[in-house]
């Protein structure tokens, strides 16, 4: 049973506690049975009782520091102070830590729910928002995806939640406001500010560490050009589709049909900034793609961003799973802005999306089964619709046998 802790030391030491001490900690702590529960084809099992209970902790437990490490952020762009075109252009992001020793990732509030992306913002310039972040893990909980890591909202007391406990000097404050110290825009016109002290924002968990759980970082094969002019390949070329299927691993397995899952994700969110995805190592090629940073979603519900969809009406192939799990969203009893909408509720920052997001849901719904049909019609149902039957592994299954 201590084995996983006897092999990786990384959890004592991070946090100076006694093997038994630890042992306690594994039967209690959400955040580390939502990490053991971690498999093949997914961040948790369904109906995950840890992940339900890890969410009602993080809503609730007290942070003991605000923080981040070199590693942090050069891993996981937790201080992401880069200037991009627009006044609100730094997107602060910070590690708080809990009384239970887990970690996530807090995004404050920078746009109000019913503020759309302007017409004129490229998308590699657009708003990070914080509800994104929870609508996109209650969507790919609904989905049956269980890629994203769970994500709550939450109102953080800047004065004793932040300021008071940060102890490394990372932050600088003004009144009941805070901005980072890094060397590019981090200023004081880019602070965060509580109204007065409380200010909303989402906290996303964190992935075991590297050490125990390593993740490639991979370009996606359909990545945007991030510049004002130019195109790429996908983009001009109709069949592009046949030449990612020449290259490994695309050309075998189940990977490309995940990158299809990842546009059509993409796609009834509205997230143009996909330009990488993660998959844990230990399970291969055929592991799944992690739908990790989710806050360009939700912009802009008046519009259907159709290019987003390009993997899917390139290659005309869909996962039998996920295809039925859209026809049945698509049904009036199980429609897809009604199981949002209740799900949603759950969050304390409830309403977490407005009206017109939910009901853009099932409309760009309807646009990929409309697509879908189409790829039947040209290519016939059995080339079109793949069915996998998927692996579960447990992340660290030879770490927790019985010793």
């Amino acid at each position: 049973m201590c084995v996983y802790f006897r092999r990786h030391k990384v959890y004592r030491e991070e946090h100076n506690l006694t093997l038994d001490s630890m042992m306690q900690l594994r039967q209690e702590a959400s955040w580390l049975q939502f990490h053991l529960g971690i498999n093949r084809h997914a961040l948790y099992p369904r109906d995950s009782p840890a992940v339900d209970q890890l969410l009602q902790d993080i809503q609730v437990l007290n942070t003991v520091s605000a923080d981040y490490s070199q590693d942090e952020k050069a891993l996981l762009g937790v201080c992401d102070c880069t200037q991009i075109v627009k006044p609100s252009g730094v997107h602060l992001k910070l590690v708080l830590r809990f009384q239970d020793f887990g970690k996530a990732m807090f995004k404050p509030m920078r746009q109000k729910r019913d503020e759309e992306t302007p017409e004129d913002f490229f998308y590699f310039v657009d708003f990070q928002r914080h509800n994104a972040e929870i609508a996109a893990f209650h969507l790919d909980r609904i989905l049956d995806f269980r890629r994203v890591p769970p994500v709550v909202g939450r109102m953080i007391n800047i004065t004793k939640e932040i300021l008071e406990i940060t102890k490394n000097e990372i932050l600088q404050t003004s009144n009941v406001c805070f901005f980072a110290k890094c060397p590019y825009m981090c200023k004081t016109e880019y602070a965060v500010c509580g109204n007065p002290h409380l200010l909303e924002g989402s906290l996303s968990v964190f992935l075991p560490s590297l050490n125990l759980a390593p993740r490639l970082s991979i370009p996606n094969p359909w990545i945007r050009s991030y510049t004002f002019a130019g195109k790429e390949e996908w983009e001009v070329n109709p069949h592009y589709c046949n030449t990612v299927k020449e290259i490994h691993p695309y050309s075998s397995g189940s990977r490309l049909l995940s990158i299809i899952d990842m546009a059509i994700f993409d796609f009834l969110i509205g997230n143009m900034d996909r330009h990488h995805y993660e998959m844990f190592t230990k399970f291969g090629d055929d592991g799944f793609l992690l739908h990790l940073d989710n806050a360009r979603g939700f912009g802009r519900h008046s519009h259907d961003e159709i290019s987003i969809l390009a993997p899917l009406e390139q290659c005309c192939i869909i996962k039998k799973s996920t295809l039925l799990r859209l026809q049945l969203l698509a049904h009036p009893e199980y429609k897809l802005s009604d199981i949002m909408r209740e799900s949603l509720l759950q969050d304390r920052l409830t309403p977490v999306l407005t009206e017109p997001h939910l009901l853009a849901l099932d409309r760009r719904l309807q646009i990929i089964l409309k697509t879908v049909e189409n790829c039947i019609e040209a290519n016939g149902e059995d080339i079109v619709v793949a069915d996998t039957k998927p692996l579960e592994m447990p992340v660290f299954d030879r770490m927790t046998q019985p010793s």
